[in-house]
């Protein structure tokens, strides 16, 4: 192992996402996996125990959001570089990633070479964001001091509740996919409407397809 070798952690539920990056960096010579987690609690037991460089981590794990897990890792191991990756929008996640302070921000449908680079940019101390998403960092500079938006006032778990409800799911597909009971997704549903001032799904939907927040 050279001084110039970036030691990188992987966190990702999907046995196959996580052998597919592992490919991805066996063919970089600067890049080398330190360890894997396949849930948010292994993720931070990771983060505590490897004297890493940067985590690649999933923004929709099983257990704890990516975001949660995120501000533990950051509490904990500062110095340790997150980058988020993510199959959703950058619009959707995005901006609450780097406001928790994650190093960098990824879709997983990018090329191998543009994870090479920004692994490499946030190992180096530096920001890693899409054209796209530089955009939209300007347009809300530029917005700063409009008042916040309802979907602004949400914490990460009633916001991820919002988009997939907008999405077509029900109480009951959001619980299994997040790994929670249906009690607590409720609980989520009732904030968040609450929060909103709406009455139902369909006044949620709405807003959510308005406001670009779904597809």
């Amino acid at each position: 192992m050279t001084p110039t070798t970036i030691k990188v952690l992987i966190a990702d539920d999907h046995a196959i996402v996580r052998e597919g990056l592992r490919q991805i960096l066996a063919d970089t010579r600067d890049l080398v996996v330190a360890g894997d987690a396949e849930n948010g609690g292994d993720a931070i037991k990771l983060a505590r125990r490897e004297e890493a460089d940067v985590l690649l981590l999933d923004i929709s794990m099983p257990d704890r959001n990516g975001i949660d897990v995120l501000k533990q890792i950051r509490k904990e191991v500062p110095r340790l570089a997150v980058l988020m990756l993510s199959m959703h929008r950058e619009d959707l996640y995005a901006i609450r990633s780097l406001k928790a302070g994650a190093a960098g921000y990824m879709n997983k449908q990018s090329a191998p070479a543009e994870l090479v680079d920004a692994i490499r940019q946030v190992a180096a101390g530096r920001k890693f964001v899409s054209q796209a998403l530089a955009q939209e960092l300007a347009r809300q500079v530029g917005d700063e001091n409009r008042d916040a938006a309802p979907h602004e006032t949400l914490s990460d778990r009633e916001y991820q509740t919002m988009v997939m409800i907008a999405s077509g799911q029900t109480v009951t597909d959001i619980a299994n996919a997040l790994k929670l009971s249906v009690k607590t997704i409720s609980m989520y549903r009732s904030r968040l409407l609450q929060k909103m001032q709406m009455r139902h799904n369909a006044e949620l939907t709405h807003y959510a397809i308005k406001n670009k927040l779904v597809e």
